[in-house]
């Protein structure tokens, strides 16, 4: 027997049977965050259509590229929290304090999109905005809100940890519990340094027009929405580093393998955070 069907028949939490009992699965485990990414893939259809028929430009940028890119980060971060639930201590899951606090991480997911949205449609920007009142008060105040859904990180890894009735492979459990931790700590320090900036560019024009494919990051000048992304990352990247090494590792290699990874995401936030805070654009004359 391989050491893949070893794990896979000495720990069923693993298995993922499809992608129809999978949904049904996150769908039960974590009913408000699987609803809320639902509706917010709903949501995708009318941006798109308005980022379509409305030419307006913020920064360089269609106005309407921002909020597309909120909905479809958040999408996969209450999916991946919906999939990952299956982990947490079913008392946990089913405690009234979890409830309580699921519902107020749902509600800071879908008021940091109407004020994301809001400002799109009222043809101005949402971050750094300090052109009235009102926008000087919310932006602190939709800080405070970042925060804390993204706490809900923190809040998965020490119940994971916890959970010692769980069948999870012990190097498996370590990336989970690594990744989500090393996201919200990171996360906070990164975001929390954008915060306090006048914006994320540096050193370079204040301008999102001409930005790297895909991500749309300064390629003149330094981005701090680069080490934001790797940060807010590492619950992907760490957990199925983990799982690749606990199904093909040895006990021990997988444990120090899972460590590594975990050290090694650290330090790539670390080396794009520090880039761009010296002024220099990610992949510097590699990207055009």
């Amino acid at each position: 027997m391989s050491m893949e069907s070893l794990v896979q028949s000495q720990f069923p939490s693993w298995r993922f049977d499809g992608v129809g009992e999978t949904l049904a699965r996150m769908r039960s485990d974590e009913p408000r965050f699987f609803g809320l990414a639902v509706v917010l893939v709903v949501l995708l259809v009318p941006t798109l259509l308005a980022m379509v028929i409305d030419d307006r430009l913020f920064n360089g940028i269609n106005i309407w590229e921002k909020p597309i890119k909120f909905e479809i980060a958040l999408l996969v971060y209450l999916f991946t929290l919906a999939l990952m639930a299956r982990w947490l201590p079913g008392a946990v899951r089913k405690s009234r304090m979890y409830r309580y606090f699921s519902i107020v991480v749902c509600a800071a997911v879908v008021l940091e999109m109407v004020w994301i949205a809001g400002a799109a449609a009222n043809g101005t920007g949402s971050h750094y905005n300090q052109s009235s009142p009102v926008m000087a008060v919310l932006y602190p105040v939709m800080g405070f809100l970042a925060v804390t859904l993204t706490s809900a990180c923190l809040v998965y890894a020490v119940a994971i940890q916890r959970n010692r009735a769980s069948d999870l492979y012990p190097a498996f459990r370590l990336s989970l519990v690594l990744g989500l931790g090393t996201t919200f700590f990171l996360t906070v320090v990164v975001a929390g340094t954008l915060s306090a900036m006048p914006g994320h560019w540096i050193g370079g024009p204040s301008t999102d027009a001409h930005g790297m494919a895909l991500m749309g990051w300064a390629r003149q000048g330094g981005d701090l929405r680069v080490a934001h992304f790797f940060a807010t990352h590492g619950l992907h990247f760490i957990p199925v580093a983990g799982y690749l090494a606990a199904v093909r590792m040895e006990p021990a290699a997988a444990r120090r393998t899972v460590w590594l990874a975990a050290i090694a995401w650290c330090g790539l936030v670390a080396f794009t955070f520090f880039q761009a805070l010296a002024g220099r654009p990610f992949l510097a004359g590699l990207v055009g």
